[in-house]
């Protein structure tokens, strides 16, 4: 008779990984890579100039060698990676607080730590919440400050995904602020790679859907929360972010039209993904100025 799995809080007690500090030059190519891989009519970005909120994500990228990788194309090993047996991961969140914008072409400093690990009991059983804080500092001053939640079970099992992707146009929402996008596979590699994200959930489909029981390959949870970040860099543009909480709540697959939208209210907008299937795949609250 197999015996029980252990409690994950059992593998993480002593688990404790120290800050780590990582230096990058912030060069324009990445943000001009990112701008054409949106179809952005230039780079949202120059040398000197502000870097978009949450576009510090091309930046600061670790790549381990390909033999360091996991089945799943994840590192299989990792500094803030819990000690879990056949360990899986789902962002699942996150914060930011933008207090000076980091600016391009200049040497910039983030230093990553633990925030918490906490077990929580879900739906289909235990998992681990980790937030990971990262803090970015230019010329000694510190600029954003940021939290992500990450979630992590123990096994690998398929979740309860739809049988397909709804690939039919959605109904035009009522919010003010709207951007249609219909996210293909060449479209989720090309944000793999500029992230460094080898994750195959995002671009092996047969991988994506044997193992992981996806209908299709996922759109990166990442590029959800950017695309909400566009829909206040395009109606305010001469407005600075500075705040947003974030929710990733349910996957949106390649093929799906998708639309992103948003309500203002004052200095503030809610803004959330939706499609066919869904109302609120992804959801944000941003306040700017």
């Amino acid at each position: 008779m197999p015996s029980s799995p252990l409690p994950l809080g059992s593998y993480v007690g002593s688990w404790a990984p120290g800050p780590v500090t990582a230096v990058d030059d912030l060069p324009a190519g990445p943000v001009a890579a990112l701008s054409a891989v949106l179809d952005l009519p230039g780079a949202a970005a120059e040398s000197g100039a502000a870097l978009p909120p949450l576009w510090q994500w091309l930046y600061f990228l670790a790549w381990p060698p390909h033999q360091a990788l996991g089945v799943d194309g994840h590192p299989a090993h990792g500094h803030f990676m819990p000690p879990l047996p056949d360990r899986q991961r789902m962002w699942a969140g996150g914060r930011c607080e933008f207090v000076h914008p980091l600016r391009l072409g200049d040497a910039a400093e983030r230093v990553s730590s633990l925030k918490s690990a906490t077990v929580k009991e879900g739906r289909t059983g235990e998992m681990l919440l980790v937030t990971e804080q990262h803090e970015f500092r230019q010329h000694g001053r510190l600029c954003v400050v940021e939290e992500q939640d990450i979630v992590y079970r123990s096994g690998r099992a398929a979740g309860q995904h739809p049988a397909g992707p709804d690939a039919t146009t959605i109904p035009s929402p009522a919010d003010p602020w709207q951007l249609p996008l219909q996210p293909d596979p060449a479209l989720l590699f090309r944000f793999s790679a500029l992230t460094a994200n080898a994750h195959r959930i995002h671009y092996d489909s047969p991988y994506a859907q044997h193992e992981e029981g996806y209908p299709a390959p996922v759109v990166h949870g990442p590029l959800l929360a950017l695309l909400m970040l566009e829909l206040p860099r395009r109606h305010v543009p001469g407005s600075r972010v500075r705040a947003l909480s974030y929710r990733l709540r349910r996957p949106v697959f390649a093929g799906e039209h998708l639309a992103v939208c948003g309500t203002p209210a004052d200095s503030r907008a809610d803004l959330r993904v939706a499609t066919g299937r869904e109302q609120r795949h992804a959801t944000a609250k941003v306040t700017y100025a």
